[in-house]
């Protein structure tokens, strides 16, 4: 198991960065569409999804903002922090096999523990797919956690 140390309020600071990848797999889309209902054929079915503007299927554009949760919880500031709100902008279809890199920037810490962040996600050509930012409440105290493995499942 993996160990992770929080960056609480007080030693955030205004441009301090993170970064979390992954490669969206087949099983990843198999899962997100279970995990939340949607069976949009564009995800789902190949013949479907070749006839559409994409020419191939692409992931769920919340796949990308699931990521961006992962970084926040688990990156910067990582565990204990609550998410407030998040915007995003999708810009670019994300595809099977993409390696995508949500990368995080601290851009400016208000009052009452509150921290805007700008959330960007960019596939393996450092082309970006979504533009975002969000606001968290930031962790009070530093604290090291370890991340949980989730337990392996199968798709039938």
């Amino acid at each position: 198991m993996t160990q992770v140390t929080n960056t609480p309020y007080e030693a955030l600071e205004v441009g301090q960065k993170a970064t979390f990848s992954k490669t969206v797999e087949e099983r990843d889309i198999q899962l997100f569409a279970a995990m939340s209902g949607d069976h949009n054929p564009v995800h789902l079915d190949p013949e479907f999804a070749a006839a559409t503007m994409f020419k191939e299927r692409i992931a769920h554009g919340m796949f990308s903002g699931a990521l961006i949760s992962a970084a926040v919880a688990c990156e910067l500031p990582g565990p204990g922090t609550i998410y407030l709100s998040q915007k995003m902008s999708f810009q670019k279809p994300v595809k099977i096999g993409d390696t995508l890199t949500v990368r995080l920037e601290i851009l400016e810490k208000l009052p009452k523990f509150r921290v805007r962040i700008a959330t960007q996600v960019f596939n393996q050509r450092d082309e970006m797919v979504v533009d975002g930012e969000a606001e968290i409440l930031a962790p009070r105290k530093e604290q090291t956690v370890k991340l949980v493995a989730p337990p392996a499942i199968t798709i039938g």
